[in-house]
């Protein structure tokens, strides 16, 4: 469990320099350059990422199960990740509506994909995993608005066919995580079988 609160604390640590630490993020940039902040924010973040695979891997050897998760919490995680996985891909889709509308999808889907498996997971490592990301998620999207207001950021407004393409794409990749990629990366179905 150690490594995967190491892991968490490094990952999600650089990944609120923003929140916590634009100052000093702004003031290493100043001093050493954009490189070199995009040098140790890859180095700690990929490093932090390993802790936390490796980490999760070795606590569902002998999970420590903190509720009972009704069937029911299965469906609902999934109609979410069908969410999640829209907003992901309307973080890349140039001039759609989502991300005119939202301004910052990534994060939001972040929150519903922590969201969705906390509601389908139920042991202490999931807890301190997804229950992570959620906490992370949630000061994130305050954080960024924050500085678009500050800044007077305007999104662009979106197209219907870029929308439409947000929405297929995302729901593609849905199904193949559904019925497919989940099983093959993390040993699990989420429609059993």
């Amino acid at each position: 469990m150690s490594a995967l609160i190491l892991g968490l604390l490094m990952f999600l640590g650089m990944h609120s320099a923003r929140i916590f630490a634009d100052g000093w993020r702004s003031q290493v940039i100043a001093q050493r350059g954009a490189g070199a902040w995009k040098g140790l924010y890859t180095v700690v973040s990929l490093a932090g990422f390993g802790l936390i695979v490796w980490g999760y891997g070795q606590a569902r050897l002998a999970p420590l199960v903190l509720w009972a998760s009704p069937v029911w919490t299965r469906h609902l995680a999934s109609l979410l990740m069908l969410l999640a996985l829209v907003l992901l891909v309307a973080a890349y889709v140039p001039g759609n509506g989502i991300k005119a509308r939202l301004h910052h999808p990534m994060v939001l889907g972040v929150k519903a994909w922590a969201f969705a498996h906390l509601l389908a997971n139920n042991t202490l490592a999931d807890l301190l995993l997804f229950g992570g990301f959620l906490v992370w998620a949630v000061l994130d999207f305050g954080s960024a608005r924050r500085r678009d207001r500050a800044a007077g950021t305007v999104f662009a407004p979106g197209r219907a066919g870029a929308t439409a393409l947000t929405v297929a794409l995302g729901a593609g990749l849905w199904a193949a995580f559904a019925f497919w990629l989940h099983a093959v990366l993390f040993g699990v179905r989420p429609f059993g079988g």
